[in-house]
């Protein structure tokens, strides 16, 4: 009788329990979904998510199982097959002909983007924290509490801003170039320090078709061959220049944007923007391009390289060597996220609004204060059907 009491006052306590939490969510006093925060609420499915923990692996583009399938289908065909010519481009040694125009353009759009923000970001202010990549687009930086820098207990995760620059708005990680991507597609660590390094899209246009003198690559005429899972390369010659390159002219460094007001710089800016980014995803689609996945070291090929210079998570056991993984356009163009400000002359944003706010990628922040229209792709992640609340409507809304 006396355990029946005990259990009977267990559960009346449990069910009390239950219903106090439920009665707290459902009177609003509970937390909002924000844009950072819940990532399973559909309406902010386009907001950038964020950071992952120092420990964490970046996702997978494409599902393990599928990669496992595939590796099977390869084996299988290298045992049906084991000396056979590779027929598909440009796993072959041979350029793919309608991405060599799109490999120019995208070049030309990158030098354009460039050029064009260093001439905005002299009338937009810019402005970056001292201690962590936070960056903000306005007069002066906002109040959201994001901060994860040295010391930033102390500041209660306050961002201590000075001023910014290009690479702020837009950074291109750098990677080693290939001389032959396909007969030596990996680097090793004693020849680091030999081999040259540029931005990672550069280098994706290199091989898809683009010719610069001071990164020379090698081309050929006729395809590799597959030997039990080996490329050999019969064709010892190398040829001075792919005939699909012949009606291409060398690149000019001359942007053309000289003259031109604010707002067409801003126009111009964006669409170059717009025109890298889709051009290089097209490209990625058939050149391979690794990432690690525990930080943000890139290479462009078929491999990675084995340079053991990864200092992140679990690079112990690694022997400091990269996991590599397929790479995203975010791995070799980093957007740089920023909350977005609709006018920059109002006061600062607040921490206890952040869950009004939008975000965009910095250079199309830049480009929209510097006079662009928006793109309609990005109208829903900068959040303009939300009109957000006055400081002093703080406490009526949190």
């Amino acid at each position: 009788m006396q355990r029946r009491g005990i259990g009977g006052v267990f559960n009346l306590n449990k069910l009390c329990f239950g219903l106090t939490r439920k009665s707290f969510f459902a009177s609003g006093e509970g937390e909002f979904p924000t844009p950072n925060g819940d990532e399973d609420d559909p309406m902010y499915s386009d907001i950038p998510k964020n950071s992952r923990k120092k420990s964490e692996r970046k996702p997978y583009p494409t599902p393990m199982k599928v990669l496992i399938r595939r590796a099977k289908e390869e084996k299988i065909s290298r045992k049906a097959e084991p000396a056979r010519v590779v027929e598909e481009a440009p796993g072959n040694g041979l350029l793919v002909p309608e991405l060599v125009e799109v490999a120019h353009q995208v070049y030309r759009a990158r030098e354009s983007l460039i050029y064009g923000l260093s001439k905005i970001i002299e009338v937009v202010p810019v402005k970056r924290c001292r201690f962590c990549a936070e960056v903000h687009i306005g007069k002066d930086g906002h109040g959201i509490r994001t901060c994860s820098g040295p010391k930033s207990r102390l500041r209660n995760a306050a961002h201590v801003w000075g001023r910014g620059e290009v690479k702020d708005v837009v950074y291109f990680p750098s990677c080693f170039h290939l001389h032959d991507r396909v007969g030596k597609p990996r680097i090793g660590h004693d020849e680091r320090s030999k081999t040259l390094r540029l931005p990672a899209i550069v280098e994706l246009c290199i091989q898809a078709g683009l010719d610069l003198k001071c990164y020379p690559t090698k081309r050929r005429r006729n395809p590799v061959y597959s030997v039990e899972g080996r490329i050999v390369d019969f064709e010892k010659v190398e040829i001075d220049q792919d005939p699909l390159l012949e009606h291409f002219h060398p690149i000019s460094q001359s942007i053309g944007q000289d003259g031109k007001n604010l707002g067409d710089l801003s126009m111009e800016t964006l669409k170059s923007w717009l025109e890298m980014r889709s051009g290089a995803k097209k490209i990625m689609e058939k050149y391979n391009v690794q990432t690690c996945g525990y930080c943000p070291e890139v290479q462009v090929g078929p491999k990675g390289h084995k340079v053991r210079m990864c200092r992140a998570s679990k690079h112990q056991s690694r022997n400091g060597l990269h996991a590599w993984q397929e790479a995203t356009f975010d791995d070799i163009v980093g957007p740089n996220y920023v909350w977005h400000v609709k006018d920059l002359h109002k006061s600062v944003l607040v921490n206890d609004l952040k869950r009004f706010y939008g975000k965009a990628p910095a250079v199309l922040e830049v480009c929209i204060h510097g006079g662009a229209p928006i793109p309609d792709e990005y109208r829903s992640m900068l959040r303009l059907d939300v009109v957000p609340p006055e400081c002093d409507e703080v406490d009526l809304v949190a």
